[in-house]
């Protein structure tokens, strides 16, 4: 990935409204939606061009396009990476996490109206449970974000999760090359909610926000503690008038438990602030935050780090991937893995032996 310069987010004198700067590079790309073809005549150029003029329909069609685990659709989906791979890079990428009922997509949608308010462009990847007998989208993000969807400089893309560990897409990582290509700014990721395996998030991220309830005391261990420490921001949310007093309990809980651990960031002391994402109170101090972060781990260096790692992590994932689709698509695995599962179910034979015997039939079609 090259580095271009980047857009900065500046408070202004007031403290709580923000603009943005424009820099050289992705920023100099005119954004104007034109025409497309239909997607079965669309060209490597024809994508590459839509996404770069900020066309969403093609932007949408390119989503699919990587998303497709078709295999004639793989190598088409490459080239269109390979060539906006050069215009990424330029946006803020946050992860938001919490319990459900915490309201994430409230606190997103007010989020980013206020932000598009100011100039940026914010786009939203919702990743939603999937069905398990359609798998797909179950909750559908545009119709909780019906505001946010309405506005020409959101982009919201509800994609099923389809049971994958870490309740983040496969191809979430290429979602969001495709949308800072685009021109956004902000790349706000709205996961489906926190576990074990939710932690994923943080791999491809570069803040990690963790949204909470207002609750106090034994409450807190509804929370797992590996969740907490991987968080940059702590939210305590619906601080209307009839919680705000449980909400600065909770701060003032998740603060000090915050005093003990380990910070997720170097450099960076988490923060815990409270917000009414409905009421639309305490989300500049969110975003204050997350710029504050941004100007600390710049000027350390770990926001490049980090970046540089996510992107060794993403050729692991991806090699793991790539292998198991190959040990599945081999024809021998296929005809024998079934009978496999069967002696396994019979117990004649253990699972170990079985995973032993296919891979051997691997290795020697090899």
């Amino acid at each position: 990935m090259q580095n271009k310069s980047k857009p900065e987010w500046i408070p202004d004198n007031a403290g709580n409204e923000y603009t943005t700067s424009i820099m050289p590079g992705i920023k100099d790309i005119k954004h104007k939606s034109k025409p497309g073809k239909t997607a079965k005549h669309l060209t490597v150029d024809d994508y590459t061009n839509g996404i770069l003029a900020g066309n969403i329909t093609i932007l949408s069609k390119a989503i699919t396009l990587i998303e497709s685990n078709a295999q004639r659709h793989y190598h088409l989906a490459q080239d269109v990476l390979k060539n906006v791979l050069p215009y990424s890079g330029n946006s803020i990428r946050i992860g938001v996490t919490g319990s459900p009922g915490a309201g994430k997509s409230t606190l997103i949608e007010s989020l980013g109206l206020k932000l598009i308010k100011n100039g940026l462009k914010v786009a939203v990847l919702a990743i939603d449970p999937s069905s398990t007998v359609t798998h797909g989208s179950i909750l559908g993000d545009k119709t909780r974000m019906e505001s946010l969807s309405q506005e020409t400089r959101a982009f919201i893309r509800p994609s099923p999760s389809s049971g994958t560990l870490g309740g983040v897409t496969r191809k979430t990582r290429e979602t969001m090359l495709l949308c800072e290509a685009a021109g956004y700014d902000v790349i706000l990721i709205e996961t489906v909610g926190v576990g074990q395996s939710e932690t994923t998030v943080r791999s491809m991220v570069d803040f990690f926000m963790l949204l909470l309830l207002p609750e106090a005391g034994d409450e807190l261990q509804g929370i797992k503690k590996g969740v907490v420490e991987l968080a940059d921001l702590l939210v305590v949310n619906k601080a209307e008038a009839q919680n705000k007093m449980r909400a600065e309990l909770t701060q003032r809980a998740y603060s000090n438990a915050l005093s003990l651990l380990q910070p997720a960031t170097k450099g960076w002391s988490p923060k815990v602030l409270t917000c009414s994402a409905v009421e639309e109170t305490g989300i500049w101090e969110i975003w204050s935050a997350v710029n504050e972060f941004r100007l600390i781990t710049e000027d350390s260096g770990i926001f490049r780090e980090r970046r540089q790692k996510q992107l060794l992590d993403w050729v692991d994932t991806m090699l793991n991937d790539g292998l198991q689709r190959m040990f599945f698509d081999n024809p021998l695995i296929k005809s024998k893995y079934k009978i496999c599962q069967e002696a396994v179910l019979k117990g004649t034979m253990t699972p170990s032996q079985s995973v032993f015997d296919l891979l051997e039939i691997f290795r020697k079609t090899k």
